[in-house]
């Protein structure tokens, strides 16, 4: 299966969702080539919750693409997920059954989801990194300074993704309202793409 990952900005989030990704599918059992979307660039969240955008996206990719993902932050904002799901109504009516554009926004921000594999300090508690509003300024930012990781690629995001990657069970009980989320959806769908597959079989003999 060909993935298709768009961020809202691949030079900081491919760093996290790539690994991550792959090794979800990994877990489902699911053999699965996920790329993150570098052309054209996602300039932030507005373009990334674009429509328009999002189909010229989806033109130009579906001949190679069976899975879209849409992976934006939170960013505390309740009424996000209305939003997605409007996307992603208007876009699977595009793309028909064979194929399927999946939204999802991290709680609260991306960083969450590298923070959920590695080591962290003591004193941290977890239900406390959820909860906070801007988790990337107050947990991720030192956590990589405290590991020395500032000069590595992706400002560290990409040693904690794969490490969070690594960990991808402790990253996923601790993520239950994306990570989980997210799965539960992806493996629904693959498993209707497969029964239909096995109906069209059916039908042809």
């Amino acid at each position: 299966m060909n993935v298709l990952v768009i961020p809202e900005d691949f030079r900081k989030d491919g760093f996290i969702l790539r690994p991550i990704l792959s090794a979800r599918f990994t877990k489902l059992g699911t053999p699965a080539i996920v790329e993150v979307l570098t052309d054209p660039l996602i300039g932030g969240l507005d373009q990334a919750l674009k429509r328009e955008v999002l189909e010229e996206i989806v033109a130009d990719n579906r001949w190679k693409v069976e899975l879209f993902i849409l992976c934006v932050d939170r960013d505390g904002e309740e009424g996000r997920r209305g939003v997605l799901d409007g996307l992603e109504r208007h876009l699977n009516t595009v793309l028909g059954a064979a194929r399927v554009l999946a939204a999802e926004n991290a709680w609260q921000e991306l960083e969450v989801w590298a923070l959920a594999g590695p080591k962290l300090p003591p004193e941290w508690r977890w239900a406390d990194i959820r909860r906070e509003r801007d988790p990337k300024e107050k947990y991720f930012d030192p956590l990589v300074a405290h590991r020395r990781l500032e000069g590595e690629a992706g400002g560290g995001r990409k040693r904690l993704g794969i490490e969070s990657a690594e960990n991808y069970r402790r990253l996923a009980s601790r993520c239950r309202e994306d990570i989980q989320v997210l799965e539960t959806r992806i493996r629904g769908w693959i498993d209707r793409r497969a029964l239909m597959s096995w109906s069209e079989a059916l039908a042809s003999l």
